[in-house]
């Protein structure tokens, strides 16, 4: 597939659907706290959007089960809600990819349960401080590796390790378009950015400094190889002429 450049009416049809994910993400920041479980999140969500006209994208996506991903501690991404109680001083990842009416739009973000750890809150200030080094650099004239090359130099200055098999994506009428967003790379590499493109950029960072990983025989679970901490960051944004525009705030 080629990468689709969207016309002006498909960004805002994206931007509909960013609009109501993000919503989606204030109500859970209201109820995430420790004793409340990733299976009564995911319960929500599904309420929610409902209430809005929309669906959960991933929800039987490759036979996904659930509205949410939901990712504690060392679950870097894709964990499956569960009935374990959040404890205080973890952080939780709560990704969701939004349909409405035949558009999507993609969002996941990092949540502290209680207070962290002074680490924890190191790893998501620089894995948040990353995504949005990575906005910036999604400009007209760039190429996607400049985007890559933003989000790695945040994490190498940090000393932390970037989940390399794990990469941002072009996004639309489908979950996962082209282009391919990585979070590491070399500048002046990969697709020019065009005015039209719809991309996600997510970096997802462990405090570990390898970033490597395992999955699950559940095909889908992905922890951290060295149990260290994992975050994730991720907005769904168009590139165009006067700059990136973030379409899931």
């Amino acid at each position: 597939m080629k990468i689709q450049l969207k016309s002006k009416e498909e960004i805002e049809r994206i931007r509909m659907a960013g609009a109501i994910l993000a919503d989606c993400h204030k109500e859970i920041a209201k109820v995430i706290k420790p004793g409340v479980t990733t299976a009564e999140i995911d319960r929500l969500v599904e309420v929610y959007l409902a209430s809005r006209g929309a669906t959960p994208a991933q929800k039987g996506y490759r036979g996904f089960p659930f509205a949410i991903c939901a990712s504690v501690n060392e679950v870097v991404c894709h964990g499956f809600p569960g009935t374990v109680p959040l404890q205080e001083g973890d952080i939780v990842t709560i990704d969701i990819v939004v349909n409405k009416s035949g558009w999507m739009a993609d969002s996941a973000w990092s949540y502290r349960v209680g207070n962290v750890s002074q680490e924890a809150e190191r790893l998501l200030q620089v894995t948040e401080r990353a995504l949005a080094a990575g906005i910036e650099a999604a400009r007209i004239g760039n190429r996607v590796g400049d985007i890559s090359y933003a989000v790695q130099e945040v994490a190498r200055k940090a000393g932390l390790g970037i989940v390399k098999p794990l990469i941002g994506h072009g996004i639309g009428r489908n979950m996962h378009e082209p282009p391919d967003v990585p979070n590491f790379g070399r500048p002046r590499s990969g697709p020019k950015l065009q005015a039209g493109m719809v991309i996600t950029i997510e970096p997802i960072l462990t405090l570990g400094d390898t970033g490597a990983v395992f999955w699950d025989q559940d095909g889908w679970t992905i922890r951290s190889a060295d149990g260290s901490l994992g975050a994730h960051y991720e907005h769904t944004l168009a590139i165009t002429e006067e700059g990136p525009v973030i379409l899931t705030c």
